[in-house]
């Protein structure tokens, strides 16, 4: 019997090789023979929900394809696995690629090859990818772009590297031994992460769950940090003062694991209000938010040793009635006008 995780990565391969070698009637035929017509699709802010596969290639497609012409997709992480409710799921990492070329957002056009992180979640039912939740760095383009209209990263900025084993595209069947190791590694973890309401830093044993070389691959606008130290600093500690009123609801989520590989997608995965200080350089005005995440761990030896994380920060300041697109247009205002009729 064929593993059907291998074969859910199998579906989606005419999908990820016509994106490869970008071109409208391949990437649209792709998206017809892979998604069911009554698809559930979520994008990032500003696409949101697409009503259909059409409207996913003509509102979020097309017009990246139309900004960058040679648009090449390189994934760095494929992943397959079960829930624990049941359902099937496939995960993509990687970087949309490309001269860019016109302007896209109203980010404006380099001229130089950029590159766009995504997060892609899948949901497989007979055949077919039913739901699809995805998360694109769009604030990387903004950075590369020498627009940016946010507050400076605490971490560490750059081109985020594929699994350091170079395993990340592993098409061996699915291993249930291994697989349920690193799930349990990672859930173990998330579980301990809520002790920190009562227990304090200590109380969340990262050092038993994370291994001392561990890099935390944040979105832009937050970064990469190394080692639990460099987690703590640049991502953990501000989180925490900036919203100490997190709740994550894992029920309300799908994690699954393939091999070392563990990823976890919520639509939202936590809410919270932003109440403390210190988060993003966002006034704590007690807003209520919603965050999306879409995240991948590797782990090693029952340790997590890597973990990408993307968030849908455009979505988080859009809650908190702040426009970030707009901003930047207003800072490019001048830099715009060359490529205006």
């Amino acid at each position: 019997m064929l593993c059907p995780h291998l074969l859910n990565k199998t579906l989606i391969a005419p999908l990820r090789n016509a994106m490869y070698n970008f071109e409208e009637m391949s990437v649209r035929h792709a998206l017809q023979s892979t998604f069911s017509q009554d698809a559930k699709i979520q994008l990032c802010h500003p696409f949101e929900n697409m009503a259909c596969i059409e409207d996913l290639y003509d509102r979020a497609y097309a017009p990246l394809y139309e900004a960058i012409p040679d648009l090449e997709r390189r994934d760095t992480l494929l992943m397959s696995g079960p829930s624990e409710d049941g359902s099937h799921w496939v995960g993509c990492c990687g970087y949309y690629t490309g001269s860019f070329e016109k302007p896209w957002l109203g980010i404006v056009p380099t001229g130089h090859q950029v590159s766009m992180r995504f997060h892609e979640f899948y949901k497989i039912e007979d055949h077919q990818i039913i739901e699809m939740q995805a998360l694109w760095d769009i604030p990387e383009v903004m950075m590369q772009a020498n627009c940016w209209p946010m507050s400076p990263s605490l971490g560490r900025e750059w081109h985020v590297p594929a699994p350091a084993p170079q395993n990340g595209l592993s098409q061996i069947p699915w291993d249930a031994a291994s697989s349920q190791s690193s799930y349990q590694t990672v859930l173990d973890m998330c579980n301990a992460l809520g002790n920190h309401a009562e227990g304090g830093v200590e109380a969340m044993e990262l050092g038993r769950y994370w291994h001392e070389r561990c890099s935390w691959y944040g979105p832009s606008g937050i970064g990469t940090a190394r080692g639990i130290k460099g987690f703590r600093n640049w991502h953990q500690i501000p989180f925490l003062n900036g919203l100490p009123d997190r709740v994550g609801d894992a029920s309300k989520g799908y994690l699954f694991a393939d091999g070392d590989f563990v990823g976890f997608t919520a639509w939202p995965g936590m809410s919270m209000s932003v109440s403390g200080d210190g988060w993003l350089g966002i006034a704590p005005s007690g807003q209520e938010i919603t965050m999306r995440s879409l995240d991948f761990w590797r782990c090693e030896n029952q340790m997590i040793r890597e973990n990408w994380v993307l968030v849908d920060l455009l979505h988080v300041y859009h809650q908190l009635g702040v426009n970030v697109l707009h901003r930047m247009s207003e800072m490019t205002k001048a830099r715009r006008l060359q490529f205006d009729p």
